[in-house]
C-alpha cells in the first residue's frame, strides 16, 4: 500500500534527518523530491502544488531552521500535513438515535460498491449491531445473488424483491421492514453505471428521497487514480454525498487517489477496503496513514485489530507458557490462525514502526500457501509430538510429511525453525530484547514462507 510513494518520501526523508543544520536551499531541494514523489504518485497536481506551498512556509519558519534537530522537525511538518491533506483525525458516520441508521451506498459499476456493502455490514456487526441490506442493484447480471450470498457470509438480513421490480420501492419496502424489525442499520446497495448520466442520479435521487439516509457514501476504486477523483467530483456535483468507501487500496502502489480526494472533493474518506476477504475492511484514519507511509508504523491499528482477534484469558496463559519455557507447537499453531485472521502477515508487517528499513521484510510479499502448508504439517503431527517436538525423529518426520503432502524437509525446516523460535522467547522472557537480525532470520528464515521481489 503506498508502497512506491512511501520509498520516495523516505528516501528524501532521511536526507533531510541527517543533515545538522538546514538551509533554505536544503528545503527547496527537499520540496522539489517532495513535489515530483507525489506527481509520480499520481496526486492531483493542483492539489500538490498547495500542499508543497504550505509544507514550504512552514518548513522555512524561524523555529525549524533555528531548532537543535531541523530535520526531526521538518518530518514531523510533513507528516501533519499529509494527514491534513487526507482529512485530519478522521470523521465518523451520523447514527440514528433510534430506529435503523441508513446508508445509502452509490458508485459506479466495478467499483467494487456491492462487495463494499457486505463488507460494511460485517464492520457493523463486529459491534453487534443488527444489520439489514437493500438489494436495490436490479439491472447488473447476478448483483441481487451476489449481495444475498455476502449478506448472509457477513451475518446480514437481505431484503430483495429480485430484478423485476422497481429499485426505488424497493428501497421504501426494505425500511419499513427494517424498522418493523427493529434493525439497527440498513445499508442500501443502490446500481452503477458506466460513466455518470441523468438516469443513475435520477435514481439515486429518488431513492435519498425515499429513504432519507443518515450518510451517503461513495464507493470508488483506488487503483483508478486519479480517474477515481474524477468520480468522485462528478459526483459531488450531481448528488451530495457525505463520504468516500476507497476499494482496493491494498493494491494502490502509489495512493493518488486518496491523497486527492478529500482536497479535491471537501468530503473525506470514512472506510478503506484493503483485501478480497469480507473481513479486509477498516475505518479510514488519515493520521495513521500518514504514520504508515513515512515509515513510522501503525501500531493503534495492530493494536485493535490484535484486540478483536485475540482472547485475553489466553494471552494471559501463553504468557506464563513463554516464562515457563513450555510453549509448544499447538500454541504455535493457535498463535497463527489469530494472527492471519488479523489480516495479510505483510500488511501487519507494514504496521510496525521501523520495519520499512528492514529491506529483506520490506521488499517481500509473503506467499500465504507456505503458512497453510506450516499449518498442515502441524495438524499431522499426534498431540504428544505438538507438545514435545523433540520426539519428531526418522521415521515420524516422514509419517508427518506424507499426511500433509509435504516432504521431509519441510518438517525437519519447521522444527528448526521451532527451535528458534523458543530460544527468543527464554530471552524475551528475560528481558532481552531481540535484534533486528534476529527478528529477520525469524521471519525468513528456515521454514520462511516463499517472497515474490517487487
Amino acid at each position: 500500500m503506498f508502497d512506491q510513494l512511501s520509498d520516495r518520501l523516505q528516501s528524501t526523508l532521511s536526507d533531510v534527518r541527517s543533515r545538522g543544520k538546514l538551509s533554505e536551499s536544503d528545503v527547496d531541494a527537499a520540496m522539489r523530491e517532495i513535489r515530483l514523489a507525489l506527481l509520480e504518485a499520481d496526486v492531483n497536481f493542483k492539489v500538490v502544488k498547495t500542499f508543497t506551498k504550505t509544507l514550504k512556509e512552514r518548513c522555512l519558519g524561524a523555529d525549524v531552521l533555528n531548532s537543535l534537530d531541523p530535520g526531526q522537525q521538518v518530518v514531523k511538518i510533513v507528516n501533519e500535513e499529509l494527514a491534513s491533506l487526507m482529512g485530519g483525525t478522521g470523521s465518523e458516520l451520523a447514527m440514528a438515535s433510534s430506529g435503523p441508521t441508513v446508508i445509502l451506498m452509490a458508485g459506479l459499476q466495478g467499483s467494487g460498491k456491492t462487495t463494499a456493502c457486505a463488507k460494511l455490514a460485517q464492520f457493523f456487526r463486529k459491534q453487534n449491531k443488527d444489520v439489514a441490506l437493500a438489494a436495490c442493484d436490479v439491472y447488473r447480471p447476478a448483483a441481487v445473488e451476489q449481495l444475498v450470498t455476502m449478506g448472509e457470509r457477513a451475518g446480514a438480513h437481505v431484503y430483495q424483491q429480485g430484478t423485476d421490480a422497481d429499485p426505488v420501492e424497493i428501497a421504501g419496502w426494505a425500511l419499513d421492514r427494517a424498522r418493523e424489525e427493529r434493525r439497527d442499520v440498513l445499508i442500501v446497495d443502490t446500481a452503477g453505471r458506466l460513466h455518470i448520466d441523468q438516469d443513475l442520479m435520477g435514481e439515486l435521487s429518488r431513492i435519498r428521497k425515499k429513504t432519507k439516509p443518515h450518510d451517503v457514501l461513495l464507493v470508488v476504486d483506488a487503483m483508478t487514480g486519479q480517474d477515481a477523483v474524477g468520480v468522485a467530483e462528478s459526483f459531488a456535483e450531481a448528488a451530495e454525498f457525505d463520504g468516500v468507501v476507497m476499494t482496493k487500496l491494498d493494491g494502490d502502489a502509489r495512493g493518488g487517489a486518496a491523497l486527492s480526494v478529500k482536497a479535491v472533493t471537501g468530503k473525506p474518506i470514512l472506510f478503506a477496503s484493503t483485501g478480497e476477504k469480507i473481513e479486509d475492511f477498516d475505518k479510514f484514519h488519515p493520521d495513521r496513514m500518514a504514520q504508515r507511509i513515512l515509515g513510522m508504523g501503525d501500531v493503534l491499528s495492530l493494536i485493535e485489530k490484535a484486540e478483536q482477534q485475540v482472547d485475553e484469558k489466553q494471552a494471559l496463559d501463553l504468557q506464563e507458557k513463554i516464562k515457563k519455557d513450555q510453549f509448544t507447537l499447538q500454541d504455535f499453531l493457535t498463535q497463527m490462525r489469530q494472527v492471519r485472521k488479523m489480516g495479510p502477515i505483510s500488511g501487519l508487517l507494514g504496521m510496525l514502526p521501523g520495519m520499512g528499513a528492514m529491506k529483506q521484510l520490506k521488499n517481500a510479499d509473503i506467499d500465504e500457501r507456505e503458512l497453510d502448508r506450516t499449518e498442515a504439517i502441524i495438524l499431522s503431527m499426534t498431540p504428544a509430538e505438538r507438545a514435545d517436538p523433540g520426539l519428531i525423529k526418522g521415521s515420524r518426520r516422514k509419517r508427518i510429511a506424507n499426511g500433509s503432502g509435504t516432504r521431509v524437509q519441510h518438517v525437519n525446516q519447521l522444527v528448526k525453525q521451532f527451535d528458534q523460535m523458543r530460544v527468543l522467547m527464554r530471552s524475551m522472557a528475560n528481558g532481552k530484547m531481540p535484534s533486528q537480525e534476529q527478528l529477520a532470520q525469524m521471519a525468513g528464515g528456515a521454514q520462511r514462507p516463499k517472497v515474490r521481489r517487487r
